[in-house]
């Protein structure tokens, strides 16, 4: 049974951000309600407060809209709310109009102006602050702002408050005003910000996918392109050579037999040296690449160098198996990479964290960073992978938020020394991968 935070635990970064963003200013509204409740019921009466309260509630309720059609226009997933910017405003100063009204015309007492200028106060600076998520030119948002002001000082003044006080008035509500208008364009800014880098590290990981395809066509291409073409050659000759009945046709087929033969062998040999991982480059490279997109990558334990090709070739591709995980699942953070020679065998280990567990520890079933379902095909490659030089895999939760990875592969008698746990052995990968005793 998935927890309680299983669904936030889910999101990828961006849209956790997104969501930060609509909560935080969808608050503002209820904090409205909230404020201008406890201003206006106790001081303004059961009639006027419950009036003033309900007219609150209208405007936290077209606040709450506005906030989510707004972010959702900024993502480009909705049309500007044109309407509703001008609905909210409208509904802002009628509220402002009547608690002025209230002030002036309602019961007397201190206690009633306070209750009524800070109800005023509170709809018309979350007003601002909301319409300003909806408009896209800063200069416009300046322009309400100071404009909200300028109404403030006018009520003022006309209201009979002395000169200074009115200058004050609107001193303040340029102030609250424009540190909440301010807030909703930084936001969003930071919002817009997220997503860019996020689409930027998803473009990266194409680029790069698409620069070793070209890389292993112009390998192909270098290899066939020449043999092709003679074998071209030589078929059309061996043809003409045939329909005059010459017998040096039989030649020319038997070198086109032996160009096939060695085009198919130098294609085995391209296709070999493409599926081959050497263990030191994949793990400089994972260590870049996690290290790239903000992950703490750690990489531990015994040097490379002297390990089998097939063994370093079958961990090389654990690696980048376990890496791509870690980048695509959840929300990592940290990685650790540890190689051992233990007893006769070299292991290799992974883990990071950010992982959410579907089950009880060490039921191999997790989601989140580098989580690999036992019945992935990703995992089923890297076990059969394994399986032809007798090694194994396992995967699965290692702890609250962690998930491992762990491989192990038998050596050859013949194969370096297999006590990692002297001083001598133990080695890191620095920045640049390159793995120093």
């Amino acid at each position: 049974m998935r927890g309680p935070g299983g669904w936030w635990r889910r999101q990828t970064t961006p849209e956790k951000v997104e969501t930060y963003t609509r909560w935080s200013f969808q608050s503002f509204a209820v904090t409205e309600f909230v404020m201008v409740g406890l201003l206006a019921l106790v001081p303004l009466g059961k009639w006027l407060g419950t009036g003033l309260l309900l007219m609150s509630a209208v405007h936290a309720a077209v606040c709450l809209v506005t906030v989510s059609r707004s972010l959702d226009w900024t993502r480009g997933r909705r049309r500007q709310p044109v309407r509703l910017l001008w609905t909210l405003g409208a509904v802002t100063a009628v509220i402002g109009a009547v608690a002025i009204g209230i002030a002036d015309h309602g019961p007397g007492g201190e206690s009633v102006d306070n209750a009524a200028n800070g109800a005023v106060g509170v709809v018309g600076i979350i007003g601002i602050g909301t319409i300003a998520l909806g408009v896209r030119r800063r200069r416009h948002v300046f322009a309400i702002v100071v404009g909200f002001a300028s109404v403030s000082w006018l009520v003022a003044l006309t209201r009979g408050a002395p000169l200074g006080e009115s200058l004050f008035t609107a001193l303040m509500a340029l102030l609250a005003g424009g540190v909440l208008a301010f807030t909703a364009v930084v936001s969003v800014w930071l919002l817009d910000i997220v997503y860019e880098l996020d689409e930027a590290r998803e473009t990266r990981t194409r680029l790069a996918v698409a620069e070793e395809r070209l890389r292993f066509g112009r390998d192909l291409h270098d290899v066939m392109g020449r043999n092709l073409a003679v074998i071209a050659l030589k078929s059309e000759l061996a043809v003409q050579l045939a329909q005059r009945g010459r017998p040096e046709a039989v030649a020319q087929m038997v070198e086109v037999q032996r160009l096939a033969h060695e085009s198919q062998r130098e294609v085995r040999e391209v296709v070999r040296g493409y599926r081959e991982a050497d263990l030191g480059t994949e793990l400089a490279g994972a260590q870049g690449v996690l290290a790239a997109a903000g992950i703490d990558c750690t990489v531990s334990g015994a040097t490379a160098a002297g390990l089998p090709v097939a063994v370093q070739s079958a961990l090389g591709w654990v690696v980048r198996e376990a890496a791509t995980n870690v980048l695509r699942h959840g929300d990592a953070r940290r990685c650790a990479v540890r190689l051992r020679v233990v007893e006769g065998c070299v292991v290799l280990s992974v883990e990071n964290d950010g992982v959410e567990s579907n089950g009880k520890e060490g039921d191999g079933v997790a989601t989140g960073a580098g989580a690999i379902s036992s019945s992935g095909s990703g995992i089923a490659g890297l076990r059969e992978r394994l399986a032809e030089i007798d090694g194994t895999l396992e995967a699965g939760p290692a702890g609250r938020g962690l998930f491992r990875l762990t491989a192990e592969i038998p050596l050859p008698s013949a194969a370096g020394p297999a006590d990692p746990s002297g001083p001598a052995s133990v080695a890191t990968v620095g920045p640049v991968g390159e793995v120093t005793p």
